[in-house]
């Protein structure tokens, strides 16, 4: 953290100046960053820093924390940087840690800064935006743009808490794994259920998880008994074991029937929880379903043809993959206008094209989505499947060979 920074926030008589008229994400989060770290710190609005100034200058001046000077800064992902992502730079490891900070600057910090340098389309963005008066509106600019820092600033609260919050499960469910191990190597766990996590209570776990081979977790429901939740596997939507079909959706007699549990209580149709009376019969359900889960990963193969297949299943896990052919879609006949004869497509009926792609597609629960073919077509589909985290994968050649890579995120 930079320490003269901080020093001059949290000063008793800290006062920071922002530019007036409109506001953006940009200014409104920079401001809450501000209140966040010094609720009584004063900020003023203007169309020019006074002369003199000894406070804290963003988002106008051209000054340190402002962004809108020619040799203005840009990361070395190629995002540029906005005021709150230089305040942000300075101020964040204090608040979460180095690499928390990093993390939240990722994730949540760029997308508003690459909004306000280049209009890419952000919903929160959006949302403080609209706090801005109508052009016809009797109220102040000021008290709009306030209005919107409060609202800022309790999102940024609740998202500081979210992500110091998951650093704290994390490090508890690595104490819960060591524990564990040591169970098992001692012999006080039996190794049919080294598959199977019982927490002490609720731990948001799914991300740390993925990553072992623990394909089931058990946690005391706060509505008594206890809860059972299937754990995906890493870079997939799929889980390394489901319950079994004919348990989905029933409940009460009718799973109690189906399982042979009387404690059963409900297994949702989605799959993705189970409840139990017993902490017995929670730890049963989990090795029924594990005893007769029958993998089959599917790789989707979004334009390519049997070559690809074959390479497809070369790759580590895969050798008895199902693969599933999803033809790239056809362009109808469409209208020729314009002197430079341009084909005309209306955006909605794209839009609805990629839409259905997409449906189609995940129909499949795919591990993965092979892409070949005209990138008119297949980009807005691997830009929708990256969305859902789905990895995307393509068929790259070297020195005579093919194979097959994994498609960056950022490209």
């Amino acid at each position: 953290m930079n320490n003269t920074l901080l020093q001059q926030i949290t000063r008793k008589d800290a006062k920071a100046f922002t530019h007036s008229g409109k506001f953006h994400a940009d200014d409104v989060f920079s401001s809450a960053l501000l209140l966040y770290l010094n609720p009584e710190i004063t900020i003023t609005r203007g169309s020019k820093v006074p002369e003199d100034y000894d406070g804290i200058v963003f988002d106008i001046g051209r000054g340190e924390y402002d962004h809108h000077q020619k040799d203005s800064r840009i990361r070395e992902n190629g995002v540029p940087y906005a005021a709150f992502g230089l305040l942000w730079e300075q101020l964040g490891a204090g608040i979460l840690g180095e690499e928390l900070a990093q993390t939240f600057d990722e994730a949540f910090v760029q997308p508003l800064d690459n909004n306000d340098n280049t209009g890419e389309k952000n919903e929160l963005a959006t949302l403080i935006g609209n706090f801005n008066p109508t052009w016809d509106a009797a109220g102040s600019s000021d008290d709009a743009f306030f209005k919107a820092v409060g609202v800022a600033g309790m999102i940024l609260e609740n998202k500081f808490e979210r992500y110091l919050g998951n650093e704290r499960a994390d490090k508890r469910i690595e104490e819960v794994l060591e524990a564990q191990q040591k169970a098992l190597e001692a012999g006080e766990k039996p190794e049919d259920e080294a598959k199977i996590l019982v927490l002490p209570e609720f731990i948001p776990c799914q991300k740390r998880l993925s990553e072992t081979d623990i394909a089931f977790v058990i946690f005391p429901s706060n509505r008594g008994g206890y809860c059972i939740q299937p754990q995906k596997r890493e870079y997939s939507m799929n889980y390394k074991c489901s319950f079994p079909e004919k348990w989905l959706g029933l409940e009460n007699e009718e799973l109690v029937q189906a399982t042979g549990l009387f404690s059963a209580g409900f297994c949702h149709k989605g799959g993705f929880l189970m409840t139990a009376g017993t902490l017995e019969d929670a730890v049963a359900a989990c090795k029924i379903s594990l005893s007769c889960f029958k993998e089959e990963p599917v790789i989707v193969n979004f334009g390519g043809g049997k070559e690809a297949d074959e390479l497809l299943q070369q790759l580590p896990g895969m050798e008895h993959a199902r693969i599933s052919h999803c033809a790239l879609p056809d362009v109808p006949e469409l209208e020729v206008q314009g002197i430079y004869g341009e084909v005309i497509m209306e955006k909605q009926q794209w839009k609805s094209r990629i839409k259905d792609q997409v449906k189609q597609i995940l129909k499949e629960k795919p591990e993965a989505v092979y892409v070949e073919g005209d990138v008119f077509l297949t980009y807005p589909v691997v830009h929708q499947l990256r969305k859902k985290h789905i990895p995307v994968l393509t068929r790259v050649e070297r020195d005579g060979e093919h194979y097959i890579v994994r498609i960056p995120s950022g490209s």
